[in-house]
């Protein structure tokens, strides 16, 4: 089969393996309709060190269930299934308290023997507490929204959720992405009134305003900071919702947050160095919060909007590629001429 692989920074290959089998009876192989490049995908893109070998790609994909292992029992052939991006085994204590990221038997994609979703099909350990079934056909206009379950609105959710956005919440999220995007749409279901968007990409920030976005900030640093100030009565917000993983992001998050608030940071940092002292959060009582979001544990709660179709985060996908071309879908989002690529096997 076809499958997307990286061999250093920039290089990008779709390359034939092996068909993936079950090894376990708790697996299953799904066979991949639609897969996506992610913007976290673009941090070993840049940086990633020479790899004779070649690392398997991709995290987040839609596929229909080709064959089981005899202990699996949620999902079978020929079922419609959403692959969040990690995989969990539903039962460990992690797990029940709705942190499928830190379960204790499950892991990531792209690790050890358990391979990438940018390809033909996928090998799926601890089927039972992965996948999630839909009822859907594998050719449902709904198959782009049904995606971002697997990461980007689980993720966008996480962050509103861990920072506790609700009415009262004025909230700034800072990033236009697609996780930044749909952060707006998850500070809205969740009745924040004043969302300001820091972003510069007028065509994102339009999809961020659609999405429930009261306000646009283009400006970065010290001036965006003191734009969000202003529209905040001096005080900024009681929520950030840090969605981008650098450190000028952070810094911006600082800045913007209100005394008594939170940042909530789900880009996955690319620093190690970030300010947590008296003059960064501990003088003004901020709490710091975030990290991988289990997807998995949002799901259920997300997905009956998206079938019903009153909420569409599908629109973050601006671009689709055949997978044979996925290393151009990656150039495009490293260029910003797409929001985020869908991939077609």
């Amino acid at each position: 089969m076809k499958a997307t692989y990286m061999y250093a920074a920039g290089d990008v290959r779709v390359v034939d393996v092996p068909d993936p089998i079950v090894k376990e009876p708790t697996d299953a192989v799904v066979r991949v309709v639609r897969s996506c490049v992610c913007g976290s995908d673009l941090h070993p893109y840049h940086s990633m060190p020479v790899t004779p070998d070649g690392k398997s790609m991709g995290h987040e994909f839609v596929g229909v269930v080709e064959d089981t292992g005899r202990e699996v029992t949620t999902v079978k052939a020929g079922d419609v299934v959403i692959a969040p991006f990690a995989w969990s085994d539903g039962t460990c204590e992690f797990c029940r308290e709705g942190l499928q990221t830190s379960c204790r038997h499950g892991g990531f994609w792209n690790s050890g023997d358990v391979y990438g979703g940018q390809a033909e099909a996928v090998r799926v350990p601890l089927a039972d507490g992965t996948l999630v079934a839909v009822p859907v056909e594998e050719d449902s206009p709904l198959i782009p929204s049904l995606l971002t379950l697997s990461d980007v609105y689980g993720t966008g959710y996480h962050a509103a959720v861990k920072a506790g956005v609700n009415p009262r919440t004025a909230v700034t999220v800072i990033g236009d992405g697609a996780v930044g995007l749909l952060a707006v749409l998850s500070a809205k279901r969740l009745g924040a009134e004043q969302i300001i968007l820091m972003g510069r990409h007028t065509s994102r920030t339009d999809l961020g305003r659609e999405y429930g976005a009261t306000d646009v900030v283009a400006a970065r640093g010290d001036e965006g900071i003191a734009q969000v100030r202003d529209l905040t009565g001096g005080d900024g917000t009681h929520v950030v919702l840090e969605a981008v993983g650098h450190r000028p992001a952070y810094d911006q998050a600082v800045g913007v947050v209100r005394a008594g608030g939170v940042i909530s940071r789900v880009g996955v940092p690319q620093y190690n160095d970030a300010p947590v002292g008296f003059p960064s959060l501990f003088g003004g009582n901020i709490t710091l919060t975030g990290g991988p979001a289990p997807a998995r544990a949002y799901i259920e709660t997300l997905l009956p909007d998206v079938l019903a179709g009153t909420v569409d985060p599908g629109k973050v996908f601006d671009a689709e590629l055949p997978l044979a071309e996925a290393a151009a879908g990656y150039r495009a989002m490293d260029e910003r001429t797409a929001l985020k690529v869908l991939l077609k096997p």
